[in-house]
């Protein structure tokens, strides 16, 4: 299923393009957490719940932010929402600023963000983990490309090469793909500076090694996924959950860390590489390697209780509904016991 949303909040619109998972493919969800300790039931009406909700940052969480909003807005018609979809590195920012109330971020907050923060106000932004996702590496479906090694990743994207890559990989036939001939340049896609996908991809799969020059920076996933199915010889690394069926998402081959103690074949252990696909039980199980948490940010004063719009919108994010409406959208809800913990966290 792929269809296109396009939701407006006082004059501001979020179109994304969100993709649906196949059945086979979808994990299921971890059990809802009974409400205690105050926490607004997602199924009940709060009274008092009106105002206007701002959120700025990641494009990742863009589609599930504006699919939360309008669910949301169905049982609180008078709250508003403004969502800015400009990049993780923004979030930190506008909650620093009194800009914004939420800071949607697909990657970790960096000490520099924290330490910002924490010197306005006193006391460090709350964290909260909404959703799990993976960053992909796609080629177009005609491809015949299946899978590729993690040195191979660091040889066509990074020019330091930390991560192992013993080859600047420049053209199609150094990964052996005769489809576009001897002389095919790979046409590399990432995205831009501001990005938390930018950020992570560069320490997981670069080992914080520096992006080659040629790698075409755009602003969003989903324009990633449109510039590979529509090139020929592209390759690109975008958030798992923008997938359609024009690009193919690829294993990637890891390397074995530890030998089997006293085997004679211990060196053919740790040379060998084991391909692991983009499920969702690879990704949820740790297996597959660019896994990583999306997340909202919140400016909670530890001696108060956050403002009740973002109390309630927060607990209907992490209720069954809402981590529902994240398995139906291309990523995965969090873990039961990761979900009790945020909760602990809010409330």
């Amino acid at each position: 299923m792929r269809w296109v949303l396009t939701a407006c909040f006082i004059g501001l619109c979020v179109t994304q393009q969100a993709m649906g998972v196949p059945q086979e493919e979808r994990i299921e969800l971890p059990d809802s957490v009974v409400a205690q300790h105050n926490i607004p039931d997602a199924n009940t009406a709060v009274a008092g719940v009106y105002g206007t909700i701002t959120a700025v940052g990641s494009d990742t969480l863009a589609t599930l932010m504006a699919l939360w909003a309008e669910e949301f807005k169905r049982q609180y018609p008078h709250v508003k929402f403004q969502i800015q979809a400009t990049g993780s590195s923004t979030a930190s920012q506008a909650l620093t600023q009194g800009t914004a109330n939420l800071g949607p971020m697909s990657r970790e907050l960096t000490v520099q963000e924290i330490n910002r923060f924490t010197r306005k106000f006193g006391y460090p932004p709350t964290v909260v983990k909404v959703a799990v996702d993976a960053i992909a590496i796609f080629v177009e479906q005609n491809n015949p490309l299946r899978q590729i090694s993690s040195e191979q990743v660091d040889g066509i994207f990074s020019v330091t090469r930390f991560c192992g890559g013993v080859q600047n990989i420049t053209n199609w036939s150094q990964l052996d793909i005769a489809k576009f001939g001897n002389n095919r340049k790979i046409t590399a896609f990432g995205r831009n500076s501001s990005s938390g996908t930018y950020d992570l991809f560069k320490q997981q799969a670069l080992c914080n090694g520096d992006y080659k020059a040629n790698v075409n920076e755009l602003s969003g996933s989903a324009s990633i996924v449109r510039s590979v199915a529509s090139s020929i010889g592209g390759i690109g690394y975008a958030a798992l959950g923008f997938r359609n069926d024009n690009v193919r998402p690829l294993s990637i081959g890891v390397r074995q860390t530890g030998a089997n103690q006293g085997s004679i074949n211990s060196e053919q252990h740790r040379n060998k590489i084991t391909y692991i696909a983009p499920t969702p039980e690879n990704i949820t199980g740790g297996k597959y390697p660019f896994w990583r948490y999306l997340y909202i940010v919140v400016n909670k004063d530890p001696e108060k209780s956050l403002p009740l719009i973002e109390r309630t919108f927060l607990a209907f994010i992490l209720s069954e509904q809402g981590q529902m409406m994240v398995k139906e959208n291309g990523y995965y809800p969090i873990q039961r016991s990761v979900n009790k913990q945020q909760i602990n966290i809010l409330f």
